[in-house]
């Protein structure tokens, strides 16, 4: 299934949103460089932002350096990325790609993630995710300076995969098959399998 973003409502869009992007999810944003090297990294200070337009937002903080993350220095030259979402069955290969490699070296070949190509923008996506969204770049906003300082990302959803494996009987995405990570604290992750019902009031 494939979601043309630009033609859905804003209700339908944050629909889609919402029940896609649930609670400490992590972003698995994979960008290209002005070479052409791929690279995937994770970020777990991820959200969805509004419905219309449709836009996600994900922060890399500076290295301990102050330096600028791979990731940002690739959407600055070229404004594009995918947000990936990370499966149980995705999160081993997901922690590796967190790996300081050499700027230039791509985690997809580094640690056998396949991957698949995007159907409007140039960076690849993870094959193997449940959802992927595509975006161009919004802007950025700089908070801080120096080490931990926030590159605050905003992007514009262009395209959604979703893998139809995930869909409920109704045709929308089911949290358990999603079956995604999040971050808790340190070390620790939790699943969207566990969950309970609440009907909110008018």
């Amino acid at each position: 299934m494939v979601l043309d973003f630009s033609a859905l409502r804003p209700r339908d869009a944050y629909g889609w949103m919402i029940s896609t992007i649930l609670p400490r999810p992590i972003a698995w944003v994979s960008t290209i460089s002005a070479e052409g090297k791929s690279n995937l990294a994770p970020f777990s200070f991820f959200q969805g932002v509004t419905a219309n337009p449709p836009t996600l937002m994900f922060v890399p903080v500076n290295k301990r350096d102050g330096s600028k993350k791979d990731t940002v220095q690739n959407i600055e030259a070229v404004p594009e990325f995918v947000i990936n979402l990370v499966s149980f069955e995705l999160a081993e290969q997901m922690n590796a790609s967190a790996a300081l490699l050499p700027y230039g070296e791509s985690e997809f070949e580094r640690f056998g993630i396949a991957a698949a190509p995007s159907d409007r923008i140039r960076p690849p996506r993870v094959a193997a995710a449940p959802v992927a969204f595509e975006c161009a770049l919004e802007r950025i906003v700089l908070i801080g300076e120096g080490p931990l300082a926030a590159n605050v990302v905003f992007g514009r959803i262009l395209v959604a995969h979703v893998n139809d494996a995930v869909l409920g009987a109704d045709g929308r995405p089911d949290a358990g098959k999603l079956d995604l990570i999040g971050r808790l604290g340190g070390e620790s992750f939790t699943r969207t399998r566990d969950r309970f019902d609440l009907e909110r009031p008018d």
